[in-house]
């Protein structure tokens, strides 16, 4: 039985090694470049995403848009197609020196959202979290506030420092526990703690 198996994961092994090495799911079907895109999968995708091109496969295999650091090419376009942005694309086919730094940034700005930086930039959002636990520790405090005032009792007479040495006193007085305990503790002939 176990060489058996054995020759089982061996015939595997090839196959699941390379399987193993990817973090994502595997894309059912066939993956489309955007020009041979069949129609109904064109009826499915243009009402969502409307006037955008659809540039590549995207980091899913769908046609959304996402600005994503570890995944920078997302499947359509970020901007609709604008007459504008239509005479941009055609002045970008030209050389490239010819095209102003407005025109370039436009051209990005149609296809993406943000840039890398903006990215990356910090967006303050830890002050939002610093807020909401200033004020679920707030909350908490006056929550046991309340409780103390109005749902628990007082403390019980045997919590306070008079009752322990009391206490204290009349063990001492019965030699409770003469070898280890309070009363071995006790000089009985000079009445004080050794």
């Amino acid at each position: 039985m176990a060489s058996h198996l054995m020759r089982h994961a061996a015939r595997l092994a090839p196959r699941l090694s390379v399987r193993a090495a990817g973090t994502s799911a595997v894309a059912e079907g066939k993956t489309y470049l955007p020009e041979e895109l069949p129609q109904d999968l064109k009826d499915i995708y243009y009402p969502q995403i409307g006037n955008r091109d659809i540039v590549g496969y995207g980091w899913n295999g769908w046609p959304t848009y996402a600005d994503r650091p570890d995944f920078p090419l997302p499947g359509v376009r970020f901007g609709e197609n604008t007459p504008e942005v239509a005479a941009l694309r055609e002045k970008e086919k030209g050389d490239w020196s010819k095209l102003s730094m407005e025109d370039r940034k436009a051209l990005y700005r149609a296809s993406f959202c943000m840039t890398f930086a903006e990215m990356h930039a910090p967006t303050g959002t830890w002050k939002n979290v610093l807020a909401i636990t200033f004020a679920s520790l707030g909350l908490t405090g006056l929550i046991l506030i309340w409780l103390k005032k109005y749902v628990y009792m007082e403390l019980p007479i045997t919590i306070t420092e008079e009752w322990k040495e009391r206490q204290t006193e009349h063990m001492v007085r019965q030699g409770q526990n003469p070898i280890e305990g309070v009363s071995s503790k006790w000089d009985y002939e000079k009445n004080q703690w050794k």
